[in-house]
């Protein structure tokens, strides 16, 4: 099967939603959107790169963490460390050569688990993301409101275990960037920051640029 479809996984946790894309077989990419409002910000690009991923023979999921889109466990009910525990038996389950595909802070929750290589775009540290958290807190002029940051209810232990969160460089690693960003990179596109946008929104001639390169990489790990 090619097209897309909705699907489930289980974890130690309970159970979680995804959509599949392209083909069954072969080397799958598993895609970690960004945590907290960046993820409604990139959504609708991350699956635009999937369906091109297909169009190039690969297979791909994009899934719900605990605490994470249609996840039943609200977010001030999430923590980091069950979201890695979930990516890990996921890709566990699915009994493949899995590659990730993770945005900004999503390069958090590939860390355990065992990937044939990692591709992330523009990864986030926890710290710099609990920086930009606090910041459109005090921006909206709530800076008091407790556990409550930009919109989202976060307990104390998701907090600690984001600022000292780092993506995963081991192994088959790439890093892409946009080519505003001076950071270093393996590779630089053009294109505009989505997930700094006020609104959803796409791209779909970077999209298609991101997943031919992401086929190409996964063409030479394959090697």
């Amino acid at each position: 099967m090619t097209g897309l479809r909705f699907d489930t996984y289980d974890w130690n946790g309970g159970r979680e939603a995804m959509l599949r894309f392209g083909p069954d077989s072969g080397p799958i990419v598993i895609a970690a959107l960004p945590l907290f409002d960046e993820a409604n910000r990139t959504r609708q690009f991350a699956c635009t790169i999937l369906r091109a991923l297909a169009d190039h023979g690969i297979g791909s999921i994009l899934p719900d963490f605990p605490g994470t889109g249609e996840s039943v466990i609200a977010t001030v009910g999430a923590k980091l460390s069950d979201q890695r525990r979930a990516y890990s038996e996921l890709t566990q389950q699915l009994g493949a050569r899995c590659y990730a595909l993770s945005i900004r802070s999503g390069a958090l929750l590939d860390t355990d688990a065992d990937l044939t290589g990692r591709w992330h775009l523009a990864p986030q540290t926890g710290v710099g993301l609990v920086r930009d958290l606090e910041r459109t807190r005090a921006a909206a002029g709530k800076s008091d409101r407790g556990d409550e940051y930009a919109g989202n209810r976060l307990s104390p232990e998701m907090l600690a275990e984001l600022r000292d969160a780092v993506p995963c460089e081991d192994g088959r690693y790439r890093v892409v960037r946009l080519d505003t960003d001076p950071r270093a990179a393996d590779a630089t596109y053009a294109g505009a920051p989505l997930w700094r946008r006020s609104e959803p929104d796409n791209d779909i001639v970077l999209a298609q640029q991101l997943a031919a390169d992401i086929a190409h990489w996964i063409a030479s790990c394959e090697d």
